[in-house]
């Protein structure tokens, strides 16, 4: 609740006899509860606060007091004061001594407003797909968090065809107009807003191709299965990459990223939300399937299906793929088996009664259970 500061009280203090200020919000109090030495700045503002509200517990009224008495010079400028840096100063002084601060009446209902959701714009594959995009089937790793796709990518990315760089986040990438006549012209141009940003994200992922040397991109964002569908629409060539985990073990691996952010039971809620979208993507798109406990187990295989699926020669190196270029928490994983730049063995699957209840469903779709 906030209260309106009424007055501001002059008097000496029936301790130390010494002349005071007093600054209150009514709310039945008597007196201050203790004095405060405030500087000769602060005190010479007193007057200012007249007007001002204190947001405090409903009940309670705050006192500040402050020794010697003001000039009238200086009751005079403080009325006028508007002094930014003070007002810092007091409000520092009013939460270290009391745990209350001051605002202006009016500021709190006016403050932090709601953000207002940005509309969805409709989104359609590229009017003319050889003028429009400058890549050439692109390749998408579809896959939860902690699956094991910065592995993937990084085995990837050793091949000398594919350029596989951290994750990207490109679809987070949006255009706005900032006047009605810049949209008005690029609707007379036929460009919707969703074109426009196609039109950027195609721009990043093919600057990152050419300065690469290599013929094909690979982006692994995990947060792409979410938005599958405006991906094949922006690429309608895209080629597809499906890599599944235990869900159980992803779920393990999300809490362990973040202990103290998230517990197993929120781990695994919300690392369900990425393997169904995941499984939403993998139901409508073409694609080729492969798991994380294969590719672990047996590396070479697994990569030779990839290989096969994307019209490309076998490359040896991909199992000695080296230490990823980029290893930073966000944009793939940071963790001390992705940096040994060789594949290394995955963990023991859980027991079936291990598996959370919120995970079996999944674990039977992706066929972990019976």
């Amino acid at each position: 609740m906030a209260h309106t500061i009424t007055s501001v009280l002059f008097g000496k203090d029936g301790n130390s006899g010494q002349p005071r200020s007093l600054i209150h919000a009514p709310r039945g109090m008597t007196g201050p509860p203790a004095a405060r030495r405030f500087s000769g700045d602060e005190r010479a503002h007193h007057h200012a606060l007249r007007g001002v509200t204190i947001a405090d517990p409903p009940g309670t009224s705050l006192w500040i007091s402050a020794d010697d008495r003001l000039s009238e010079n200086s009751k005079k400028s403080c009325v006028a004061s508007h002094d930014m840096a003070w007002q810092r100063r007091i409000n520092g002084a009013l939460a270290r001594y009391t745990g209350f601060h001051i605002e202006r009446v009016g500021k709190a209902e006016q403050r932090a407003p709601q953000p207002r959701k940005r509309a969805e714009t409709p989104f359609r594959p590229p009017a003319d797909p050889a003028t429009d995009r400058l890549l050439t089937a692109p390749v998408f790793v579809m896959s939860p968090v902690r699956s094991g796709s910065t592995l993937l990518r990084s085995m990837l990315n050793a091949h000398p065809d594919l350029h596989a760089p951290h994750e990207l986040h490109v679809r987070r990438l949006t255009v706005e107009f900032g006047t009605s006549l810049a949209e008005k012209a690029m609707e007379a141009l036929g460009h919707n807003r969703a074109d426009l940003e196609h039109l950027l994200w195609d721009r990043v992922l093919h600057r990152e191709l050419v300065r690469s040397g290599k013929k094909h991109v690979v982006d692994k964002t995990p947060a792409n299965a979410f938005a599958h569908e405006r991906i094949a629409a922006c690429w309608p060539d895209a080629r597809y990459v499906f890599l599944l985990r235990h869900p159980a073990s992803i779920a393990a691996s999300w809490h362990e990223a973040s202990p103290d952010k998230r517990t197993p039971e929120e781990a695994a809620l919300d690392a369900l939300r990425y393997m169904k979208a995941v499984e939403r993507a993998r139901r409508a798109l073409p694609g080729l399937t492969v798991r994380y406990e294969e590719l672990t187990a047996d590396p070479e295989k697994t990569c030779r299906r990839i290989c096969e699926f994307l019209d490309l020669d076998w490359a040896p190196q991909m199992l000695r793929y080296g230490t990823p270029d980029v290893v930073t928490k966000g944009l793939g994983d940071w963790k001390d088996k992705i940096r040994s730049g060789t594949v290394q063995p995955g963990r023991d699957l859980p027991a079936e009664e291990e598996v959370p209840e919120s995970l079996r469903a999944m674990c039977r779709t992706w066929e972990y259970l019976p």
